[in-house]
């Protein structure tokens, strides 16, 4: 995978199991780019729907991708601190188009605190009827669900105290 520069933009794709276009961040500036990590930075940009739909993000945020954990992770960065939104899907490919991963409906909220809560487990179960998700995913899932709560247990990785600081003072210089 050939990356873009830092300080150049790109779109960011997700998708379901059935291969159809979930959701598009119009425009994310790359922080760090290289075959196993990606860290980029955004503010208030257009992400439109697979119906149509399309709505502005509220506040700069310091997205996280990963080549070796069915995650992301996004630090949105509002007055009363930092929230974390975790996206469960695949780990990330880049073509040249865009950043892209599948979406595996469950995420996991994170407050300022470092609470948590898991979401869509509804979505889930009905999508995983409706687009037959192999066994395997599932159990990749639920292991990943684990980890993730580990990982802001510890606060590590994007959850490190000052990670999406340090991203967010970068991002403000390539801008």
């Amino acid at each position: 995978m050939k990356f873009p520069m830092v300080g150049s933009t790109i779109e960011v794709q997700s998708y379901k199991h059935n291969a159809t276009l979930h959701r598009v961040w119009e425009e994310t500036v790359i922080l760090k780019g290289t075959t196993q990590e990606v860290i980029g930075g955004n503010d208030r940009i257009i992400v439109q729907e697979s119906d149509g739909r399309q709505w502005r993000t509220r506040e700069p945020a310091i997205c996280y991708f990963t080549a070796n954990h069915w995650f992301n992770v996004i630090g949105m960065i509002r007055n009363d601190g930092i929230y974390y939104y975790c996206n469960l899907g695949t780990p990330f490919t880049y073509d040249q188009e865009a950043l892209k991963y599948i979406d595996y409906d469950l995420d996991i909220k994170v407050f300022p605190d470092m609470t948590y809560k898991l979401l869509d487990e509804d979505e889930f179960a009905v999508h995983k009827k409706q687009m037959n998700y192999p066994d395997e995913v599932e159990v990749i899932l639920r292991r990943t669900v684990d980890e993730l709560v580990s990982w802001i247990s510890q606060q590590k990785g994007p959850f490190e105290p000052g990670f999406v600081e340090y991203w967010y003072e970068r991002f403000l210089t390539h801008r």
